[in-house]
């Protein structure tokens, strides 16, 4: 039986085999537009940060203008009591963080700059200037966020909606809807 569960869990997430662990990932899933509504994966900030204390069950998912929010953003009043989604790249994670978090937004899921990125999670880190950011940081693959861009843009809509954080361990297998482009 312990067999079983552990190959379900392997099938499920490969990384697992890797060495990390399932609590090192949060997923979430888009709700709209439609030709995304997949589950997507991504890592938590190690050592920044804040952890989701309550489930949002249908909440924005904005792109930052400009995309690496590296300073004034200038769609900052969308991004207040929502989720922010930025690019990687221009400053450190943690900057990016504060950025979101003055704008009033809830979590910032930043995604890599490389938009071929479909396997490699990048471990968001301090950048050693003494300063703190209370919302969630969550570390997105290029792919996803590429894929969740691109068809905003193709449906003329400023943000996607979105639940997070999703338990996948409560979802049958054949219901997990999970990125095409994606090796789970």
């Amino acid at each position: 039986m312990w067999r079983r569960c552990l190959l379900t869990m392997l099938l499920l997430h490969p990384l697992l085999a890797w060495g990390l662990r399932i609590q090192d990932y949060l997923y979430f899933q888009v709700l709209s537009p439609g030709d995304i509504r997949y589950i997507f994966t991504a890592t938590p900030a190690k050592d920044f940060g804040g952890a989701f204390s309550q489930r949002y069950d249908q909440i924005h998912l904005v792109p930052a203008d400009p995309p690496e929010a590296c300073g004034e953003l200038s769609n900052g009043a969308f991004i207040q009591g929502q989720i922010a989604l930025v690019d990687r790249g221009g400053c450190s994670f943690l900057s990016k963080t504060r950025v979101i978090q003055e704008h009033g937004g809830r979590a910032v899921i930043i995604a890599d700059n490389a938009s071929d990125n479909d396997s490699v999670y990048v471990e968001m880190i301090q950048d050693n200037s003494g300063q703190t950011a209370e919302i969630p940081a969550l570390f997105l693959l290029g792919r996803d966020g590429y894929m969740i861009q691109r068809s905003l843009e193709q449906h003329g809509l400023p943000w996607a909606i979105i639940s997070i954080p999703v338990n996948v361990s409560s979802i049958p297998t054949f219901e997990l809807r999970q990125p095409p482009w994606t090796f789970w």
